[in-house]
């Protein structure tokens, strides 16, 4: 499916249930040529399926990214800050010392809470540099960044440096719950522009998170990101916004 949509990148984000079929995966992306961009990771360096699936990627020969996310409740005090940051950089330099002899490199995912929160993540990022770790990085999911859209130009700034791929889904304010493809929001159109201005070149992702034929929905979302593409290259040259059925379930 990948290979036919035009796919060459792909990031696995798998569950216990998909454990048993890793190796399966990999070579069937080997032999329709998608390269393994990146792997979601477990949350811990002592999760024995983190060890296991290094040596999976060791095995076939793969270097994919480790994209990783974490919890927790707001915290309340400059300090509580402070010692969750460190709490984080430490947590995540465990995981980049044991993925670094298989030629891994962790990036950092924003996906809701407090470690969702992209400037805690660049204080995370900043600690571990003060730490030695010098090569984190961070992917910017628009779908967990509806509460960006008034001050992203500002966010973007901040973030940019940082930021290794970009996941882009349409966005309305108040829409942490509402998915839909590139090109049916208000926003989406200007963050991606903001981008582009910024000078920023890195890849685009694609998440079929509305359900249903993954296939149909992201063909979707591949119309929806080629009308973005030419209305930032020139607007009204897109012409209507692409019109899709609602996606079954």
């Amino acid at each position: 499916m990948l290979e036919k949509l035009g796919f060459q990148h792909f990031v696995y984000d798998w569950r216990a249930k998909d454990i048993p079929t890793f190796d399966a995966e990999i070579d069937a992306l080997k032999k329709h040529h998608v390269e393994l961009l990146g792997w979601w990771s477990p949350g811990s360096a002592r999760d024995p399926v983190l060890l296991s699936t290094l040596e999976t990627f060791k095995r076939h020969d793969v270097h994919p990214q480790l994209w990783l996310t974490g919890g927790g409740e707001a915290t309340k005090s400059p300090e509580e800050q402070q010692a969750r940051v460190e709490q984080e950089a430490e947590r995540i330099r465990q995981i980049v010392e044991l993925a670094k002899s298989y030629r891994c490199k962790v990036e950092l995912y924003n996906h809701n809470r407090w470690f969702g929160v992209v400037d805690n993540e660049v204080a995370i990022i900043e600690r571990l540099k003060q730490l030695g770790v010098n090569d984190v990085g961070l992917v910017y999911n628009f779908s967990h960044g509806h509460e960006d859209i008034a001050d992203f130009p500002a966010i973007w700034k901040r973030i940019q440096p940082y930021v290794v791929a970009v996941n882009v889904t349409g966005m309305v304010k108040d829409g942490e719950h509402k998915i839909m493809p590139p090109s049916q929001g208000e926003f989406e159109l200007g963050m991606l522009k903001v981008i582009v201005d910024s000078g920023w070149h890195g890849p685009i992702g694609l998440i079929a998170e509305q359900g249903g034929d993954a296939e149909v929905t992201l063909g979707n979302y591949l119309q929806g990101l080629a009308w973005c593409k030419k209305e930032l290259i020139q607007s009204g040259s897109g012409g209507p916004r692409p019109v899709f059925a609602p996606p079954v379930k």
